[in-house]
């Protein structure tokens, strides 16, 4: 028998409509005459419901993925869950999809600054998420004036003088249609308290950009849509469910009017796929395929595992089992529902060289390709000068069609628990380990200086990469992995190269951008995330600490 979701839009009368008093909820930082705007009295009432209804089931939530964790480091192994196996096996879709989602081919991600929304509406896409997580610092101005960005987007009011440049920005008559990435539930927001208490960023998030677009974007035929990160459980997901529905009935909206695509980006949920598209089912429109935050997460969660280390990072790419099967697993989860199984990130950024740019442009085209051919509907690219590749590959694929739906991957054999846990193949380098340092290095300094998507060594590097790189070498030295030149990695080695390479980079960056950076903090914070006891789940949570 199906369970019924706690998510139900009955079973949203039992939270508070009127009991919850917006004095409960405090900002304690500056808000200048434009963030009243975009973070008004009625904006602050909502976030107040919604934080008086869902901050202790956030609590509660976080707390069962601790011990989640804690039974996998005492060596069980993930695996489906017994208990909802009515829910895999029976018949059952989503409530379906708007029209202005049914063709996602290639969506384009990235932060929320003014000139990047711009560019990206503008690009030769389907999708703009405007990312509020991985590739996003969370600088308290940086995510008002993100807030504004996209309120002036939805309006069509967006526009952008760039003052080194000259150069004026302005919206195309027909740009994208938009999607927001609110932050994880693990984020906190610390200048907004509710009881006293530093609030779930994701609650922030929501509700701003919520409350100042859903009338808009409904009357240009749109909606309010949102892509949901790091989500572990579909308990998980039927939190979100439930936030969907009691903001719905809150505005007097229909079941259904917010529509989200879920990032299938941790170890624990590609085994609930299925359990978190029923628990959303009357908002969910799709999955996707998170695949560097699912290698961090495969890392992270089977850190105590040593026959499941990972190799270079460089050496960890979609034709690997382990990812392929969790590919086509996901478009086959997805396509029995209904649903949309959306591709993953292609990091490359092109370079002015004409031969090198070939390289990374046959490398989107190899990669792409794999993508469509597999099943999915679209893919995400994180430049708009790659966007065209990524098009014609998915067009090519789609023919008439404007998605595949109708690739059901019914004749694959089943997947099984360890075709998503097999160990991959590879090696483990000095070149890499050392490599790794560079790019983790380079990231954090620019992610506590306020910058949260950098370029670097031809990649959009964000969080996730950035955590692929830490892990790794913590895990290499939790288990005393040896390199290709012999030597045993320990924490003496990381350190003696952790100081080698700042001085690569500082060579290749020049003295006055080092001097004028974070590096030492940003190498004292790496250090510690990589030398200490216990894997830390998120190098954003102490780094939010280095943040205004």
């Amino acid at each position: 028998m199906l369970f019924k979701t706690s998510a139900s839009k009955e079973g949203c009368h039992h939270l508070q409509e009127n009991n919850v008093n917006k004095s409960r909820l405090e900002v304690t930082a500056h808000l200048s005459q434009q963030h009243q705007a975009i973070f008004s009295d009625e904006c602050q009432h909502l976030l107040a419901l919604l934080c008086g209804n869902f901050v202790d089931q956030n609590h509660a939530l976080l707390l069962e993925r601790e011990k989640y964790q804690a039974r996998i480091d005492a060596g069980a192994l993930p695996d489906f869950d017994f208990s909802t196996q009515d829910i895999r096996e029976n018949d059952w879709k989503i409530s379906g999809i708007p029209s202005d989602l049914m063709d996602r081919r290639v969506e384009i991600t990235g932060p929320t600054d003014r000139k990047m929304v711009i560019n990206a509406l503008n690009a030769n896409v389907k999708v703009f998420m405007a990312d509020f997580e991985d590739s996003m610092s969370p600088d308290w101005v940086q995510l008002l004036d993100g807030q504004i960005n996209l309120r002036d987007a939805v309006n069509g009011t967006i526009s952008y003088h760039d003052p080194k440049t000259g150069k004026y920005y302005q919206l195309v008559d027909d740009p994208a249609v938009l999607i927001c990435r609110v932050r994880g539930l693990h984020l906190k927001e610390k200048h907004v308290l509710f009881d006293g208490q530093p609030i779930p960023g994701a609650l922030f998030d929501f509700a701003l950009y919520f409350h100042n677009n859903y009338q808009s974007l409904m009357r240009k035929g749109s909606g309010p849509y949102f892509y949901l990160p790091k989500l572990q459980s579909y308990q998980e997901a039927q939190w979100w469910s439930q936030i969907f529905h009691f903001t719905e009935q809150h505005y007097g909206l229909d079941t259904g009017t917010i529509k989200a695509t879920v990032l299938i980006e941790t170890i624990p949920a590609v085994f609930v796929m299925d359990e978190i598209l029923y628990a959303l089912k009357e908002h969910i429109v799709g999955l996707n395929c998170g695949r560097w935050d699912y290698i961090f997460s495969y890392i992270k969660t089977l850190k105590n595992h040593p026959d499941r280390i990972l190799p270079d990072r460089q050496s960890v790419t979609m034709d690997q089992p382990f990812l392929n099967a969790y590919s086509r697993l996901l478009i086959r989860t997805c396509h029995r529902r209904g649903a949309f199984a959306m591709g993953g990130m292609a990091a490359f950024i092109p370079v002015k060289e004409p031969e090198q740019n070939q390289q990374v442009l046959n490398k989107i085209q190899t990669d792409k390709s794999l993508e469509a051919q597999n099943g999915h509907d679209g893919t995400w690219v994180a430049h708009p000068g790659l966007a065209e590749t990524a098009m014609r590959v998915f067009s090519h694929v789609l023919a008439e069609r404007t998605n595949q739906l109708d690739v059901t991957r019914e004749d694959d054999a089943p997947t099984l628990a360890q075709d998503l846990l097999e160990p991959c193949d590879g090696e483990r380098t000095e070149q890499g380990m050392r490599h790794n340092i560079r790019v983790a290095l380079q990231y954090i300094e620019a992610w506590i200086s306020g910058n949260g998507c950098v370029p670097i060594y031809g990649l959009m590097e964000d969080a996730a990469t950035a955590e692929i790189s830490r892990a790794s070498i913590w895990q290499w030295i939790k288990h005393g992995k040896t390199l290709d030149n012999g030597k045993i990695v320990t924490k003496a080695l990381f350190e003696q190269y952790l100081n080698e390479e700042i001085t690569v980079v500082r060579a290749e960056i020049g003295d006055e951008r080092y001097q004028s950076g974070r590096f030492e903090e940003a190498a004292d914070l790496m250090a510690k995330l990589t030398t200490s006891e216990a894997l830390s789940d998120f190098l954003t949570i102490p780094g939010y600490d280095y943040l205004d």
